[in-house]
């Protein structure tokens, strides 16, 4: 399977450590796509449906529903933990996610 920035996965569960959760999880990929083709890993967000607003955390639309993208929690997994890939995020979410990740950690 292809994995593209901006896609919307479900992932399996790892050994979790700290505040991760033992359940899969939806997710956003934000590496970039050069990177998705040659390596054998991803860099995701995990997605939220009931977290409170935080400035790390943008508030975005996937398939009609408000979601949250937890952009304090990135981290880099194995492709091979993907479950099922959900669809991509419409292009005025992908420039509120991609606000968010400049402000954070370019400027």
């Amino acid at each position: 399977m292809e994995a593209k920035q901006y896609q919307v996965i479900i992932v399996s569960p790892n050994d979790p450590a700290g505040k991760e959760e033992k359940r899969s999880s939806q997710c956003v990929i934000i590496s970039p796509d050069e990177m998705n083709k040659f390596l054998k890993t991803l860099t995701i967000a995990p997605l939220t449906a009931d977290s409170e607003g935080y400035p790390t955390r943008p508030k975005i639309k996937f398939n009609n529903k408000p979601i949250r993208v937890v952009l304090d929690q990135i981290m880099t997994i194995e492709k091979n933990r993907i479950i099922k890939t959900l669809g991509e995020l419409a292009p005025p979410e992908i420039k509120k996610l991609k606000a968010v990740l400049k402000e954070t950690f370019i400027d």
